[in-house]
C-alpha cells in the first residue's frame, strides 16, 4: 500500500492528559455540498458498492492525522465487502490537520459525536438500510468508537450503532453499559495502547445484553493493519504483521456480516 505521507502520523498518540487541550467546538456538516466521493477531500467521503442497493453502511474514523491512505483502502475494503463506507474528517472542518500527541484537541467524544451525525446524514438516503449501520475506527478513531458504543455515549438522540469495531483504540475504563455489538482488535505488543488497558472491557463493562469479543495478537504493535515496516516514534514501536492484518480483517468481515446483512 503506497502512502503519500509518512505512514507514522496515522496513528493516535494517545499520552496527553484529559485536561491538558480544549475541545474545538465546531464540527463537521454533512450534506450534499459536504459530503463527496472517493478522494474528494471533503468534510466526508462515500465510498459505495456496485449496484442499486440499498446498503448496509458503516461510519469510518480515522486515527490522529484524519483522513490518509490508510483510511481509503479500509473504505474501498467495506465497500467491495457490499457497505456504504462514509469517511469522515473530525479535524479540518474544526481547524486542525492533525491531533497526534494531543488527543483531547478533538476528543474521542467529539469525533463519536460525529459518527452519530453521518449516521443521520446515511439513513436520509435511499440506497442505505436505515436499521443497518455501524461505526469502525483506528487508534483515535478506535478511542471515539467505544465511546459511541456505550450507553452515555453523545447520540444527539438517534438510534445507536448496530456494531462497533474498534482497531488498537485507547481504552478508558467504560463509563457505562454497551449498547452495541463490539470488537476491539489490538496487537499483543502495542505500547502505545497497550492490550491490558482494554481487557478492563472485557472484565467490568455491563454487556447488557450485547456482544464483546477482544482480539489480541502476539507480537504485533500499533498500525498492525499497515503495511508500515517497523519504526520508533516518539519512544513507541510501529509497524504492520501481515498475518495479524490478515485475520483481523476475515474477523472484522465476519462479525460485520453476522449484524448488518439482512
Amino acid at each position: 500500500m503506497a502512502h503519500a505521507r509518512p505512514v507514522l502520523i496515522l496513528f493516535a498518540l494517545l499520552g496527553c492528559a484529559r485536561a491538558g487541550f480544549s475541545p474545538i467546538s465546531a464540527q463537521p456538516v454533512f450534506s450534499a455540498a459536504t459530503v463527496g466521493g472517493p478522494r474528494s477531500g471533503k468534510a466526508a467521503e462515500l465510498y459505495l458498492p456496485s449496484g442499486k442497493g440499498p446498503f448496509p453502511a458503516m461510519v469510518e474514523l480515522p486515527g490522529c492525522d484524519g483522513v490518509g491512505p490508510h483510511d481509503r483502502v479500509w473504505a474501498r475494503r467495506l465497500a467491495g465487502w457490499g457497505y456504504a463506507a462514509l469517511l469522515v474528517d473530525s479535524f479540518r472542518p474544526r481547524g486542525v490537520r492533525n491531533v497526534c500527541g494531543r488527543g483531547r484537541v478533538v476528543p474521542p467524544e467529539a469525533q463519536a459525536a460525529d459518527a452519530f451525525r453521518a449516521a443521520v446524514w446515511l439513513r436520509t438516503r435511499k440506497d442505505v438500510v436505515s436499521s443497518r449501520i455501524g461505526v469502525i475506527g483506528f487508534s483515535h478513531g478506535g478511542w471515539a468508537v467505544l465511546e459511541a458504543a456505550l450507553a452515555d455515549a453523545p447520540t444527539g438522540g438517534t438510534s445507536p450503532f448496530a456494531v462497533a469495531i474498534a482497531y488498537y483504540p485507547g481504552c478508558e475504563r467504560p463509563s457505562a453499559p454497551l449498547m452495541t455489538d463490539t470488537l476491539i482488535l489490538i496487537g499483543g505488543n502495542d505500547d502505545w495502547t497497550p492490550p491490558a488497558r482494554c481487557r478492563r472491557w472485557t472484565r467490568s463493562v455491563d454487556r447488557h445484553g450485547h456482544a464483546l469479543a477482544m482480539v489480541m495478537y502476539p507480537g504485533a504493535l500499533h498500525g498492525f493493519d499497515t503495511n508500515a515496516r517497523m519504526h520508533r516514534y516518539l519512544g513507541h514501536r510501529l509497524g504492520g504483521d501481515r498475518t495479524a492484518a490478515t485475520d483481523a480483517a476475515q474477523r472484522v468481515q465476519q462479525f460485520l456480516a453476522a449484524r448488518l446483512v439482512p
